[in-house]
């Protein structure tokens, strides 16, 4: 690719803000579009075109990144009337950054061919805090070639990069990653909740146990949120409730059952439950205590 891309950049939240502006500080021209503008204010400022549409910011970009909430609106971006699709340049790159669904991922890749442009699903792991620091893990879905005109993007966003297959390999390797993110959140909460009702102070124990065997990135990284009433979103509720349905539903495609990732799903609805789906998924740990 050349130094310097027109890239639209849709969905500017807590994440691809910071995606976006990585790409910005590297000297790539952003066309930018969110539901809400409020959120781009500070792309906009730094230079970004702001556009009305996501097919309207799809039109003026060599290469389009998305970076939305659930597989609705991936498939209302892309395949929509007026869309991505629709309204990209012939020989754009598109690359959906959203965690969603393989099978949509397949369909979008294939929408994508017949018009001249290529696609590749590249979901992401690392949170608010990947995404600020690009540390994020990319993992990525369709063709080599694909890839290697992508690569040199991913690398201002990531460290851990990989092409894992065709179109939805990279979702597939995401609800991979989701099937242990949400296990292992019950696995911290429990243990730190258990040490609690013992009397124990569970920043103490936490301290004991997050450097051992029981160690875990979300034991380092959201635990002591947790510890500290802190629940502002890294990653919300709601989001990872819309992953867990997807990774469930691809399982059992699969014929595959995965009683931990239903028992997860279950806790997490109950959280939801209480009002708490805009929480970072730390909040499980408020529903253990406060049972």
């Amino acid at each position: 690719m050349s130094a310097s891309l027109s890239i639209a950049f849709i969905g500017t939240g807590v994440m691809g803000r910071s995606m976006a502006a990585h790409l910005q500080k590297a000297g790539h021209t952003l066309h930018v579009y969110n539901r809400t503008r409020e959120k781009a204010q500070a792309l906009i400022d730094a230079g970004a075109t702001w556009h009305d549409t996501a097919g309207g910011a799809a039109a003026q970009a060599d290469v389009v990144i998305s970076m939305v909430g659930f597989p609705t609106d991936v498939e209302a971006t892309y395949l929509g009337a007026g869309g991505v699709i629709e309204r990209a340049k012939s020989g754009a790159l598109l690359i959906d950054m959203t965690t969603s669904s393989p099978v949509l991922a397949r369909r979008i890749a294939a929408a994508a061919a017949a018009r001249g442009l290529s696609a590749l699903d590249a979901p992401v792991s690392g949170g608010d805090l990947g995404a600020r620091e690009a540390r994020l893990v990319i993992m990525v879905g369709g063709d080599a070639a694909a890839f290697a005109r992508a690569k040199p993007l991913f690398e201002l966003m990531g460290k851990n990069i990989a092409l894992h297959g065709g179109p939805g390999a990279g979702q597939y390797c995401k609800m991979a990653n989701q099937i242990a993110v949400a296990v292992g959140m019950v696995a911290w909460v429990e243990a730190l909740a258990y040490a609690k009702k013992a009397g124990l102070d569970p920043t103490a124990v936490h301290g004991s146990i997050s450097g051992g065997a029981a160690g875990s990135w979300a034991l380092t990284n959201l635990a002591p949120r947790a510890l500290a009433d802190n629940f502002a979103p890294g990653f919300y509720v709601k989001h990872i409730i819309k992953d867990m349905k997807i990774a469930l539903e691809s399982a059992a495609e699969l014929k595959l059952d995965l009683p931990g990732l239903a028992g997860a799903k279950k806790l997490y609805d109950q959280v939801a439950a209480r009002g708490w789906e805009d929480n970072g998924t730390q909040a499980l740990y408020r529903l253990y205590t406060s049972l």
